[in-house]
């Protein structure tokens, strides 16, 4: 069987998620995927199974809230359950230093160093749940209690 060839970014993320234990494997897209909604389309699931990797910048720090394709975060409920001042979307520049990935393809895990996670509850109701693996073209099936498991997150509500 051939190797699949994947992006340098998806290498490391496959690489994480072989060393955390977890099954998933990462999945190359025929096309990139902006939007929950076209992620879905790709996979055959429904929008809410795609957990959003969004990365903000928390009172200075990278705070990653993996959330469900069908929900927007409440900025405000998230600074007050994180315990900061202020939540505001990271800049590309901000995201890439805190992941080493790209905006649209940022992975739950696969970073330089940790980075905190919060982790929608909504992604529960999903027997599989799919995550971005380091670029726009990647992703992998995971569950939503594997999800809390590799990046150490806490599940809360988002909206």
């Amino acid at each position: 069987m051939p190797e699949k060839l994947l992006p340098a970014n998806a290498v490391v993320v496959e690489s994480a998620l072989r060393e955390l234990g977890a099954n998933g494997e990462i999945v190359v897209l025929p096309e990139k995927a902006p939007t929950a909604a076209t992620a879905a389309a790709q996979l055959g699931c429904e929008v809410g199974a795609i957990a959003n990797s969004l990365i903000f910048e928390a009172d200075g720090a990278p705070l990653l809230v993996l959330t469900s394709g069908a929900h927007r975060v409440d900025v405000e409920l998230v600074a007050r359950t994180a315990g900061v001042q202020r939540v505001r979307r990271a800049t590309p520049e901000f995201v890439r230093a805190a992941t080493g990935q790209p905006i649209g393809g940022v992975a739950p895990v696969g970073h330089p160093a940790p980075v905190r996670t919060l982790v929608d509850n909504w992604l529960s109701k999903h027997e599989v749940v799919w995550a971005a693996g380091g670029h726009p073209l990647t992703v992998f099936p995971t569950t939503f209690d594997e999800l809390v498991r590799i990046t150490g997150g806490v599940p809360v509500d988002v909206e």
